[in-house]
C-alpha cells in the first residue's frame, strides 16, 4: 500500500519542479548518533534558507508539498528507515542536531530511546506549520511554543510505553488525518488518566499556546515526577 503512493507521490513532486523527490535529512538518533532521515520532498531545493522549522506560509513548500505534509505522505519513505533499525514505527520524532544541542538535562534523556514515525506528540502538533504561521524566526517560535511541550509528551510515552498504547498511536495518527478534534481529546482522555499530577490541557489544543520563557524551569518542574 505504502509503495504505490511513495511512487505516485514521487513522480507528482517531480513534476513539479524537476528535482530528487527524496529529500534526506541528518537526525539524532538513539544514544547521539547521526543517521540519514529519508522523506518525499516537500519544500523546493534551495540552500542557505537560515531556520529548521518550517511555517504553513513558507514560499518553499511546493503546491503538492501541502498535500503530502497535511496527510503525512511525506514520511513514508521512513519505513526503510525502520528496515535498516534507525526508527521504530512508534516514538518521538528524531531532531536535527542544532535543536538537541539545546536540550535540558531531562530532554537529553530521550536520547537513551530510538526515535519513531509518529506519537502522541506528532498527533498534538502536527498542525506545526499553521503554529509557526508568520512567525519571523521559527526556530525561536519552535523552542518557545513546541519543543517543551512536545518533549513532555514524548517523556511520558517513554514512561510507560507498550504494544497496546503503540497500536492506539498509530489508529489515532490515521484518525488524525480525517478528525483531529476527535484524536486530541482521546489523547488527552488517555494521558490524563494515566498522569493526573501532570497539567496537559494543552493537548486539546483549544486555547492558543503560550510562550515558554525559560525551558529549564518548565522541566524542573516535572523532573522528580519522573523518577
Amino acid at each position: 500500500m505504502c509503495l504505490p503512493l511513495i511512487i505516485i507521490f514521487s513522480f507528482l513532486i517531480y513534476f513539479e519542479d524537476k528535482s530528487n523527490p527524496f529529500y534526506l535529512g541528518i537526525r539524532v538518533g538513539q544514544n547521539f548518533e547521526l543517521f540519514k532521515l529519508y522523506k518525499l520532498r516537500s519544500m523546493i531545493v534551495r540552500k542557505n534558507v537560515g531556520f529548521q522549522s518550517t511555517s504553513s506560509n513558507d514560499d518553499r513548500i511546493l503546491k503538492i508539498g501541502k498535500i503530502i505534509r497535511r496527510t503525512k505522505i511525506d514520511e513514508l519513505p521512513q519505513i526503510l528507515n525502520v528496515l535498516l533499525g534507525n526508527i521504530n514505527f512508534v516514538g518521538p520524532r528524531p531532531n536535527v542536531q542544532d535543536e538537541v544541542k539545546k536540550y535540558t538535562n531531562l530532554e537529553r534523556k530521550l536520547l537513551n530511546y530510538k526515535p519513531g514515525i509518529t506519537d502522541f506528540s506528532s498527533i498534538i502538533f502536527s498542525d506545526e506549520g499553521d503554529i509557526l504561521k508568520n512567525s519571523k524566526d521559527p526556530d525561536l517560535d519552535y523552542n518557545l511554543y513546541i519543543r517543551p511541550r512536545k518533549n513532555l509528551i514524548a517523556l511520558l510515552y517513554f514512561k510507560d510505553n507498550n504494544l497496546l498504547s503503540d497500536i492506539y498511536i498509530v489508529l489515532l495518527t490515521i484518525i488524525n488525518i480525517f478528525d483531529r478534534k476527535f484524536a486530541l481529546k482521546m489523547i488527552y482522555k488517555f494521558m490524563s488518566n494515566k498522569y493526573k499530577n501532570f497539567d496537559l490541557k494543552f493537548i486539546l489544543r483549544d486555547k492558543q499556546l503560550s510562550k515558554i520563557e525559560n525551558i529549564n524551569n518548565f522541566f524542573e518542574i516535572y523532573e522528580d515526577k519522573f523518577f
